[in-house]
């Protein structure tokens, strides 16, 4: 790897622009972030790779559905828009998270300080409400452990903080697909409460056949301020999705075919799957006095899951057969408590967050026969059949943690911080029939993650940083919802433990910023796929696997109005032990060879994303318009352990543009998007490992998409 020489370039650049002021291309302040340290300060001043996504990123020239349309410029990240609301994004972050189906893992999802991540790990980013979001914070590395059950990183929104006054902000958008959004937003202050109150409808009909999907969308925060002291915030955000089909993967020889088309098997077995979430939480802060605080928050929701799969009727025939339709019904709630205590020692300015968290998750899972009539003879496919499955299944995750920073020397910044976590998980089995016997069961994982860091300030505007931690994942339920022969919950599945080094540098320069980090993360028994088919994925453990790479960011206002971005990874994603591994179904051992050495699945190598941007000075007489190119490259991604196929790499570009006008009360804005404006054929991502080598999901070809928004503020 050349990642060397190329941290020792930037460490050149980064020393010459030391003196310049620290402006960003946007003309803000520097960021603030809490995910590295949970106490607020510069990004530029953590010992950790954390990037921030600003609000007008997020919004402007965008459709606001989905995190993908925007966090591809985060080094690190390699997040596949799959075009497939029935299975959510495909996000990972160096290399962890890719083997996921669906949903998000690895990775710890926070919205406005309350997790959007179940106890188990799993995660899903759907209720994620962009169009009220101040800003999005990305961490990767070891620090990522001092967040519990995900050693990927963390990714956290936070909604906007209310204005004074009232604002009221209907918005529209519509586009190729017949994909339109409408949204409303109402925001203010009345005395010391603010309040933003957040609602949007969704729909598509897809880009491919079988691929519509419809999703509603609420969110609101009301923070009240009840003394000087003391801050109550209140959030709610509700999500449903009902019936979004699922058009499945394709072949190769499909996907050269007629890359829009569905799998013939997902119009046999009308695969779709429908969606309902809703989750209230509440954050107290108190201070007892300028060096003490405390935090309390706690959270509870329900999840319900429908899906209906594409498992052939003879398959769901066994006596152990869960049948072809899930149905899960999770509650959960949890809470966390912590101190925080800010002084002085030896003259250097200390904090120090201590603290505890308890997570319930409560599941009802039940299978059902997707079909009616006989195995050999169906009447009808895609229905509701006979019960196949039935339990009740409960994880528990309780932790205590520590963490502080020290000022040691006016050059020196020393972070450290460890947490410990016991997750239980329990299942007891309530369907018992000859053939399928009792499979209750239950088992805990322990563990123990420390992270500690050191930031020299090399100059004023140039601070350097070196991390270490040790981080862990637990299988989720949806990783141990099944075994390899038999029904219930795959109980011999082991956490993964990975130990994580870091090094990197940050520089501010004026009208803009330069980042880089070097990163190792070594994992024993890693989580694989023994077999993925018809939505259904069986995991096992296998052995030594190693992430490493190099991630650099830059961003700069040229001047003119024009401003340049870019973020690059390069990362050697490989297993380090060979293992075996199954390409059949049903498989009773795995009996097919994967080579030490070869790349885990659905991590590209290399991406490259650049954007330069236009922006005409405010208050000129073209209505402020602004226009912006951008342009995403992405090395292939093998799609099974095997390497024995890949999606090939892509090069795609997307433009965007628009205007805002300003006349007293009112701030109204239009926009116009054109994404793969070269019309590229390309997969967005892969199904990894999936049984039958379908593989591919399509992303689509030219599209557009044309919006507005108006803002009317009453003082």
């Amino acid at each position: 790897m050349r990642g060397g020489r190329a941290l020792a370039t930037l460490l050149v650049s980064g020393a010459a622009f030391a003196q310049t002021p620290p402006l960003t291309a946007d003309g803000e302040p520097p960021s603030v972030v809490v995910t590295a340290t949970s106490v607020a300060q510069p990004a530029f001043e953590t010992p950790a790779a954390v990037d921030v996504v600003s609000g007008r990123a997020l919004k402007e020239g965008q459709r606001q559905v989905n995190l993908s349309e925007t966090l591809a410029r985060v080094p690190g990240l390699n997040i596949g828009d799959r075009q497939n609301y029935a299975q959510d994004l495909q996000i990972s972050s160096r290399g962890f998270g890719a083997r996921s189906s669906f949903g998000v893992r690895g990775i710890r999802l926070y919205a406005d300080g309350i997790p959007a991540s179940m106890p188990d790990g799993s995660g899903q980013a759907s209720h994620f409400s962009l169009s009220s979001a101040e800003r999005v914070e990305v961490l990767r590395g070891p620090f990522s452990a001092l967040h519990g059950n995900a050693a990927g990183g963390v990714i956290a929104i936070f909604s906007e903080e209310a204005p004074q006054g009232l604002r009221i902000t209907p918005s529209a958008s519509y586009g190729s697909f017949r994909t339109w959004r409408l949204g409303m937003q109402v925001a203010g202050t009345v005395g010391n409460t603010g309040y933003t109150l957040d609602a949007s409808q969704f729909a598509t009909d897809g880009s491919r056949d079988h691929n519509a999907a419809r999703r509603e969308l609420e969110n609101a925060r009301v923070k009240f301020r009840l003394s000087d002291a003391t801050t109550l915030a209140v959030t709610y955000n509700r999500v449903n999705m009902p019936n979004a089909q699922d058009a499945l993967g394709l072949t190769r020889a499909e996907l050269a075919a007629n890359p829009g088309q569905a799998t013939p098997t997902a119009l046999q077995f009308n695969t779709r799957k429908s969606t309902y979430q809703a989750q209230s939480g509440m954050v107290l802060e108190h201070a007892f006095s300028p060096q003490n605080q405390l935090r309390v928050s706690g959270y509870f929701g329900e999840r319900k899951i429908e899906q209906y799969q594409a498992i052939p009727t003879a398959t769901q025939a066994g006596a152990a057969s869960p049948g072809g339709v899930i149905d899960l019904d999770r509650g959960y709630y949890g809470f966390d408590a912590r101190w925080i205590h800010k002084g002085f020692a030896r003259d250097g300015a200390y904090h120090l967050t201590a603290g505890v968290s308890r997570e319930i998750q409560n599941e009802l899972r039940r299978g059902y026969l997707n079909f009616l009539g006989t195995s050999a003879a169906p009447t009808a496919l895609g229905v509701l059949g006979a019960l196949r499955r039935d339990e009740n299944n409960r994880v528990t995750n309780f932790s205590q943690f520590i963490q502080g920073e020290w000022q040691a020397w006016p050059t020196i910044k020393l972070s450290a911080g460890a947490r410990h976590s016991a997750v239980a998980f329990n299942s007891r089995d309530n369907f018992i029939v000859t053939g399928n016997g009792d499979d209750s069961g239950a088992t805990t994982y322990r563990a123990t993650t420390p992270a500690a860091g050191i930031v020299w300030s090399a100059t004023e505007r140039l601070n350097l940083y070196a991390t270490v931690g040790r981080g862990y994942e637990t299988p989720t339920f949806n990783e141990l919802a099944y075994r390899a022969s038999g029904t219930g919950l795959n109980f011999a599945l082991k956490p993964a433990t990975s130990r994580h080094t870091e090094l990197g540098l940050k520089a501010q320069i004026e009208g803009g910023t330069v980042t880089a980090a070097l990163f190792r993360a070594d994992t024993v028994d890693e989580i694989v796929t023994l077999t993925n088919a018809g939505g259904r994925a069986i995991f096992q453990n296998a052995g030594r696997t190693q992430r490493r790479g190099i991630e650099l960011a830059a961003s700069k206002l040229i001047g003119a109005g024009v401003s340049l971005s870019a973020a690059y990874t390069l990362i050697e994603a490989t297993y380090r032990d060979g293992f075996l591994t199954c390409l059949l179904v049903p498989c009773a051992a795995p009996n097919v060879p994967v080579a030490a050495g070869n790349a885990l699945p659905g991590v590209p190598r290399r991406s490259l994303f650049v954007e330069a941007l236009w922006r005409a000075p405010r208050g000129n007489d073209l209505g402020n318009p602004y226009v912006a190119l951008e342009a995403r490259r992405v090395a292939q991604m093998f799609a099974d352990d095997r390497n024995s196929d890949a999606a090939a790499g892509y090069t795609v570009a997307n433009l965007r543009g628009g205007f805002e006008q300003r006349s007293g009360k009112w701030t109204i804005s239009e926009f116009l998007r054109i994404d793969n404006i070269g019309n590229t054929r390309y997969s967005g991502s892969v199904i990894v490992n999936e049984t039958n080598g379908r593989f591919f999901e399509p992303a689509p070809g030219r599209n557009w998409t044309l919006g507005f928004s108006a803002a009317i503020r009453f003082d």
